[in-house]
């Protein structure tokens, strides 16, 4: 399975993270047969599915070195490992409330050899730090997240974009962001991204 179309989207890699990314296939085939983190028919989409989407955030927004990023519901390390990847200079904080999950991500982190991550089981709710930027992939309703991270973000921002949430979500958004009550902006990752899986993909924007 091949990293180029990561390498096609993002030409700017160093030899580092092209080796970083060419890598997380092998990592992650062999993790998944111990501990299901992306479904068995998936894994050879890996790079499209998982990794490139992932990616959509950063079309959306890159992160200055020295920020602090949280990635609630990480699952195997989705979106935060290929983020981390990408900026190797940016903190990750990668949490999820089922252990098994975060054995794959730290094991995964080790593999790669990411400095820039740190992986915990825990629910979001219970974390104390504060964040320039939460991030997630479709864990739950946008309301229901908004709730549980809302207090989590630093009062200063050193990006031009306010603090906030950057949302992984896929299909028709309108009645989910309705009931959030809350200003938000809506990017298609179709815009960036060709390929069929994307059509309906989009990172949702929520300013804290």
């Amino acid at each position: 399975m091949k990293a180029d179309i990561i390498f096609q989207y993002f030409p700017d890699l160093s030899p580092t993270q092209q080796k970083q990314f060419e890598s997380l296939y092998t990592l992650y085939a062999e993790w998944n047969e111990k501990i299901n983190v992306v479904s068995r028919k998936d894994i050879d989409n890996l790079y499209i599915n998982h990794v490139l989407h992932s990616l959509g955030i950063a079309k959306i927004q890159t992160f200055k070195p020295g920020s602090d990023i949280l990635d609630v519901g990480t699952g195997g390390g989705f979106p935060g490992i290929p983020l981390a990847i990408l900026f190797p200079e940016t903190n990750f904080h990668l949490v999820d409330s089922i252990g098994k999950k975060i054995t794959v991500v730290n094991e995964v982190v080790k593999g790669v050899g990411l400095k820039n991550v740190k992986a915990e089981q825990a629910r979001a709710e219970q974390l104390k730090g504060e964040y320039d930027f939460i991030v997630s992939r479709a864990v739950t309703r946008i309301k229901e997240f908004y709730q549980w991270i809302h207090r989590k973000t630093k009062a200063k921002s050193m990006h031009e974009r306010d603090n906030g949430i950057l949302y992984l979500k896929g299909g028709d958004l309108e009645e989910e962001l309705n009931e959030l009550k809350k200003p938000y902006q809506l990017y298609n990752l179709s815009d960036h991204f060709k390929e069929e899986f994307f059509e309906t993909k989009k990172v949702v924007y929520v300013p804290l």
